[in-house]
């Protein structure tokens, strides 16, 4: 038998999906080992965009791709911060799980860990100021 919690054990689990909450020295390993890598990669982004504009070699879309998996790894910290501080349970009474039964962060538009659309999420288009 697996151990942590699964949101199954409240009744929450309808399409027979759970997800098994680690313990939390686990979790605390897991969020320092992140921050490490955060860390590391954010030191990483500078100095690229150092070299690529020092050499006019700018490329938009490394930049993107770096900084998507930088958003990844901040989200996937904030997804653990939760877990440790207990809003999780809060959340999961709202009904605020993915279908893959991860535990989705406040006002996320998609899931951090199958990156479904969040159910109810809203999509906003840039809106022109009205005067």
């Amino acid at each position: 038998m697996p151990r942590g919690r699964t949101h199954s054990e409240d009744g929450d689990d309808a399409a027979g999906l759970s997800y098994v909450v680690p313990p939390v020295r686990e979790l605390r390993r897991e969020r320092k080992a992140l921050l490490l890598v955060r860390e590391e990669r954010l030191r990483d982004l500078g100095g690229l965009a150092l070299e690529r504009y020092k050499r006019d070699r700018f490329n938009a879309g490394l930049f993107v791709e770096r900084c998507a998996e930088l958003v990844a790894i901040e989200a996937r910290v904030q997804e653990i911060d939760a877990l440790l501080d207990g809003t999780v349970h809060l959340r999961r009474e709202g009904g605020t799980l993915c279908e893959c039964g991860a535990p989705l962060l406040l006002g996320a538009r998609f899931c951090a860990t199958c990156g479904r659309e969040a159910p109810g999420a809203e999509v906003r288009v840039g809106q022109a100021g009205a005067s």
